[in-house]
Order: C-alpha cells, then sequence, then structure tokens
C-alpha cells in the first residue's frame, strides 16, 4: 500500500466511509446476460472488512453514477444504510449525506477509483483509491491500495483506517470467541 505522509493521521479523523461501485466494490465489469439482466461480482473480504468497520463504530455509504438493483441487495446484505444512485455527478449527494449526518468533510474517507470521483476525493478528509485507479485519480489521494477494485482494495483500506484507529487489534481479539461472529455478513 502507498500513502502520504498524513495519511495516518487523517485516518484517525475518519467517521463515515464512502465507496463508489464499479471499480471500487466490484472490478469494473458491467456483465449483461443474454435478457439484458446486470451481474455486478462482489468481493467477500470487501464485505466482512464492511461489517468489521461497523462493529467498530464508523459510518458507511454508497454514491454511484450507475442505477441497479444488486447495488441495493449488497447494500442490504452489508448493513450500509446510505445508497445514493444514478449520481454521476456525485457533488449534491455527498453534500445532502454529509449534512444529514452532520459531518465535516475532514471525518470523511471516500474510496475511488476513476475521473468521476475526483469532485470528491479533492473535499473529503481521507481520500483513496484501489490499486487499478487511474493514474489521474491516483495524484488526489493519500492512499492507494496495492489490490485492485474488486479484488479486496476496499478490505485493504479499511483495515488501514481501523489500525490508524487503534480499533484492529479488538476486532481481531474478537474472531477467537465464536459468539462474537453473530451479526458478521461478507
Amino acid at each position: 500500500m502507498k500513502y502520504t505522509e498524513d495519511a495516518v493521521g487523517r485516518a484517525r479523523k475518519v467517521k463515515l466511509i464512502i465507496f463508489d461501485v464499479d471499480g471500487v466494490l466490484t472490478d469494473g465489469g458491467i456483465y449483461v446476460g443474454e435478457n439484458g439482466e446486470l451481474f455486478k461480482p462482489f468481493f467477500a473480504r470487501d464485505g466482512l472488512g464492511i461489517t468489521l468497520s461497523h462493529r467498530a463504530g464508523l459510518k458507511t455509504a454508497i454514491i454511484t453514477g450507475r442505477s441497479s438493483k444488486q447495488v441495493l441487495l449488497r447494500a442490504e446484505a452489508l448493513h450500509i444504510g446510505e445508497v445514493y444512485q444514478g449520481n454521476l455527478d456525485k457533488r449534491a449527494a455527498y453534500r445532502d449525506l454529509r449534512d444529514k449526518l452532520g459531518l465535516r468533510d475532514e471525518e470523511i474517507a471516500y474510496i475511488g477509483d476513476d475521473l468521476v470521483d475526483l469532485p470528491l476525493l479533492v473535499q473529503v478528509g481521507f481520500p483513496a483509491a484501489v490499486g487499478d485507479a487511474m493514474p489521474d485519480v491516483k495524484k488526489h489521494v493519500c492512499c492507494i491500495a496495492d489490490l485492485p477494485g474488486g479484488h479486496g482494495a476496499v478490505r485493504e483500506i479499511l483495515e488501514f483506517i481501523l489500525k490508524a484507529q487503534g480499533k484492529w487489534e479488538e476486532l481481531l481479539a474478537g474472531f477467537m470467541k465464536p459468539a462474537d461472529l453473530k451479526g458478521l455478513a461478507q
């Protein structure tokens, strides 16, 4: 993972993590079936990272340019409460979400991969990118995962945030107690 000198300090302030979908929570492919149905491959380890973030007290949200039922289903399974779809210009959705939750920009992380993510990446306190993000996106973030989108990059970034906040070891210890595994989703 690549990160700037100030990335740990920025990560300590995070209370909300916002995800793009295509290219971040998925591999960026848009799979269309013969009847026009869409398929999106999500990665289980990213899902567990999201539920661990919730367990640590962090909030999560999705702001995505495309609209699909698959995103709603995945968000529901992972208990992501705030989902904004069909927002290619993500700024209005971001302002609505930030104001609704009463947060400041520096308390928000955003994980993106492409040019449509730039307006949020330059505004949030902890801008991050997946490993296969576009070069112009990587120039504007404080943290770049080694892994590509849809293949563990989200988990890698979430672990960075949780470790910076001193919450990772307690979460890890919880896996040694079977009763603590209730309510986790992948």
